[in-house]
């Protein structure tokens, strides 16, 4: 094949060239009190406007600023001229232009401003996860940046979907205490019709294919067919839903906003009414503060409680929380919540029947479960969201609906679901044995605290009395490409049944807090893999279940006793389903804290400097428990202490 001519490509058209053209018609309507006291910005910034065709005589109108995590370059017709790193932001430029074309309508000036994020399942098990859990910080800061750096902005609409960019996304709304804002959830993907596998099962066919208990042409034909369309979130309540789900519990979206089917019409009718929303918003001189409240950060604890959402909004839901000013919820808050409300949600990965969370929006979302937590008392109705009504309101709207009523039609006809079998009263839901989201275990192994999610632990191991308990020895791995290389092995040094797999030095000094995904989905999905536990003073990925301890405070690197554990150590662990206690234990006749770190422990040599500057500054900011924030005065206090 020849070498392309990169420096000339015979190209004569290039040569057709002009230096001058017509400038834009029509008259800006300048008056002379703005010539006068306005900035040459603000004057100037019209002269852009009508530089880039918008009309001169509609230039007033007052500016809007959308912001998305657009990935990707996509033609009209849905077909990709450059891919996006994931579904999640493939599509999320159509919502933006219906909230575009909203807010035009009414007479706004819209303008749009794109800020990517990356997939945390694409980064699964390499390096980019290293960068995962910073970027958000990063993300967050960028879009404020954006947002201040249009100066006569009205309101922001913010549309985002996954993993970082969502919680990002609103940071950085939280943050505009006198804007109104809106956040449009990018929904998620279908179910494919020709797989049984969805986007949690399918990332585990490398660890099945290893163990051989799947065909190389079985993961070469399902692994083409997991995604059912070209956007939205993955199908499961993982990090990405449960992140749309807090999005519309603190009133920041439309009710029944989150989990919309991405590309569908009721999608799209989401976005154009959320820019009618955030022009009604600036009418009626509601802004974020009057929306993010203490009471909205209680129904969002109990809404994520009853849903069973990740364990990675205990670091988003504080975040949120820091940059609207309001106290960040902490472990007693989660705790209390838990105890108060159980799961009533059956999704992906939790189960029992694992329904999507596309059933789930048909089933009634958000405002569903609301419903049911009304009942019980354990909402703040009198908090606002940004339909300019309070929940209350809402619920007395939705719960009278034409939409509800249509939308579970629609999921039985389609189906053959019975949406009350998706979303419970918590009388069914206790029938049918679900429990309460999270559990914080303590122990010799977690003194500053743990998190697991217990009601994703296998059902068949848990006792009458509700209790997990598990004594095993200890398998130690200072990173997890050597504990996944031990999951895939045939060999001697294999993971076994009744193993405890400790993974070190993956907290935020370690390597940035990755995810450990890759770990528990191949441990959900192997024959054996029920029997192993985990324990990490890293995190999980939301569609992670079992009996996997994360967050383990202090971390290894900070001296924590998780760091101290060596092969065949055996380690004990006891779980409370119901009263929601529990315990990891070094079980030992020597004191683990008189010993040195295990060796293999290490900061890794490819940690990206970016994430140590992240991980030193959210250390000063209250750390994970306190949702590795920047927390500006924390860290000047720190810097200037002698």
């Amino acid at each position: 094949m020849a070498e392309p001519n990169l420096l000339d490509s015979g190209d004569e058209s290039i040569y057709h060239l002009r230096t001058t053209a017509p400038g834009p018609d029509g008259t800006l309507p300048f008056s002379e009190d703005q010539l006068k006291s306005q900035p040459s910005g603000n004057l100037f910034g019209w002269t852009q406007n009508v530089g880039m065709g918008w009309a001169a005589d509609r230039v007033d109108g007052g500016d809007y600023v959308i912001l998305s995590t657009q990935g990707g370059i996509r033609r009209e017709d849905g077909t990709p001229v450059a891919l996006g790193y994931h579904t999640g932001h493939f599509e999320v430029g159509l919502l933006m232009e219906e909230a575009a074309k909203s807010i035009a309508e009414l007479g706004g000036v819209p303008f749009a401003a794109f800020v990517s994020d990356p997939c945390d399942g694409r980064t699964q098990g390499t390096d980019g996860m290293m960068d995962s859990l910073a970027y958000r910080n990063d993300a967050a800061t960028v879009l404020r940046r954006l947002i201040r750096s249009h100066p006569t902005r009205k309101g922001v609409v913010g549309v985002a979907t996954c993993d970082k960019g969502l919680p990002a996304m609103m940071m950085a709304l939280a943050a505009m205490h006198d804007l109104p804002t809106v956040l449009v959830p990018g929904g998620v993907t279908l179910i494919s019709e020709d797989t049984e596998e969805d986007l949690g099962r399918i990332q585990t066919i490398g660890a099945r294919f290893s163990q051989g208990e799947i065909s190389l042409d079985y993961a070469a034909n399902h692994g083409c067919k997991a995604c059912g369309s070209a956007g939205g979130g993955c199908q499961f309540l993982g990090t990405a839903a449960t992140s749309q789900v807090i999005a519309e519990a603190l009133g920041l979206t439309l009710p029944h906003a989150a989990l919309s089917p991405s590309g569908a019409e009721i999608w799209r009718d989401l976005a154009r009414r959320s820019g009618k929303a955030v022009v009604a918003l600036e009418n009626s001189r509601i802004t974020t503060k009057d929306i993010l409240t203490d009471d909205s950060i209680e129904n969002a604890l109990a809404v994520h409680a009853a849903f069973g959402g990740s364990t990675n909004l205990i670091l988003h839901l504080p975040a949120i929380a820091h940059q609207a000013g309001l106290r960040r919820p902490d472990v007693n808050d989660w705790r209390r919540m838990n105890a108060e409300i159980p799961r009533i949600v059956d999704a992906l990965p939790n189960g029992p029947v694992h329904y999507a969370t596309v059933q789930v929006f048909l089933a009634g979302g958000v405002p569903e479960v609301m419903l049911h937590l009304r009942e019980a008392g354990l909402l703040k109705l009198d908090a606002l969201t940004v339909s300019g009504k309070t929940v209350g309101e809402n619920l007395e709207w939705w719960e009278k609906s034409d939409r509800r009523m249509r939308l579970k039609e629609k999921l039985a006809d389609l189906d053959g679901v019975d949406p009350d079998t998706v979303i419970m009263s918590p009388e069914a839901a206790k029938a049918a044995g679900l429990t309460s989201t999270v559990t914080f275990p303590e122990g010799n192994l977690a003194p500053e605290g743990s998190v697991i999610k217990s009601t994703a632990i296998d059902p068949t191991l848990i006792d009458d009395e509700g209790v997990y308990f598990h004594e095993g020895p200890a398998r130690v791995f200072g990173s997890e490409p050597e504990a996944i290389a031990a999951v895939k092995s045939t060999g001697d040094d294999r993971i076994k049944k009744g193993d405890v797999i400790v993974l070190v030095g993956n907290g935020p000094i370690g390597c940035g807090m990755p995810e450990t995904a890759q770990l528990t989905i191949a441990l959900k999905h192997l024959s054996w893999g029920k029997h192993v536990a985990l324990i990490t003073d890293g995190r999980f990925s939301g569609v992670s279940t079992g009996a996997c301890i994360g967050h383990i405070s202090p971390e290894g690197l900070a001296g924590g006793p998780i760091g101290k554990l060596r092969d065949g150590d055996m380690v004990r662990i006891r779980i409370d389903c119901k009263n929601l206690t529990g315990s990891v234990d070094y079980v030992g006749e020597e004191t683990i804290d008189d010993r040195k770190a295990n060796p293999c422990m290490r900061q890794l040599e490819n940690v990206p400097d970016d994430t140590r500057l992240w991980a030193a500054l959210q250390n000063a900011s209250g750390g994970p428990w306190g949702g590795c924030v920047y927390d500006v005065d924390a860290i000047i206090k720190k810097l200037s202490s002698p």
